[in-house]
């Protein structure tokens, strides 16, 4: 099934905007809920996170032929691939230390650790948080932070650009709009600006989601390894 028109924004645009806009939407509700509701109704919050990352997995799915940048004739090369999983590393090298309190738009907490009542990992909310990290956040960020937000502040009609092309209005702009997503802001540009260089020097939206899933996949062992819920 297409995506839908909606308003202004053309099927291409709500395939890349409506998996990440109900991601988004789904954490602001686990993170608004009153915890009086969640312990009426015997909630474990936590498990809240499935319900963020199987939906919009579900839409990725039914909407990956609107994605023409990740199809086989668009996929980079070894090489280039090679360079995406350095810069992954890098950047999760940077993000680990780049967390000074003035490095940070708010205090960081930690709202998903996942311990059962004995302190003890529950494997199964850390398999969900690693899937979800690792597998949809990229792919979704991606889309719409890359394929979609830096090309569109270019020219609304967003797909006529190519990525190679992008100016330096659309690679600042969207770094920046994506450096207010996080907490840790200096770490974000530093990313944000590692996963766009990765999209514009060939114009290979793969590259940046490899780079991006390696960041997770490491912070998420790290994290695991660390107990630095926080980073999570």
């Amino acid at each position: 099934m297409p995506p839908p028109t909606l308003g202004n924004f053309s099927p291409a645009a709500v395939a890349r905007c409506l998996p990440f806009v109900l991601f988004m939407a789904m954490l602001a509700l686990r993170g608004y809920l009153p915890e009086s509701v969640a312990s009426s109704l015997q909630l474990d919050t936590r498990w809240l996170y499935a319900l963020q990352a199987l939906p919009t997995l579900a839409l990725l799915w039914l909407w990956r032929r609107e994605y023409g940048e990740l199809t086989r004739q668009n996929w980079p090369d070894a090489r280039e691939l090679l360079l995406a999983v350095g810069v992954g590393v890098a950047v999760f090298v940077a993000w680990i230390h780049l967390d000074a309190p003035w490095m940070q738009l708010s205090t960081a907490t930690a709202p998903f650790v996942p311990l059962d009542a004995q302190g003890r990992p529950d494997a199964a909310l850390i398999a969900i948080r690693l899937l979800g990290a690792v597998l949809v956040v990229p792919l979704m960020e991606e889309l719409f932070w890359r394929s979609f937000l830096m090309r569109w502040i270019e020219h609304p009609q967003f797909e006529r650009v190519e990525p190679t092309r992008v100016g330096f209005k659309g690679l600042v702009l969207s770094t920046f709009v994506f450096m207010l997503a996080h907490t840790l802001w200096l770490a974000a540009i530093v990313a944000g600006l590692a996963y766009a260089w990765l999209y514009r020097w060939r114009g290979h939206l793969a590259s940046a989601v490899v780079a991006h899933a390696v960041t997770n996949a490491l912070l998420g062992l790290w994290v695991i390894q660390t107990g630095r819920w926080e980073f999570w």
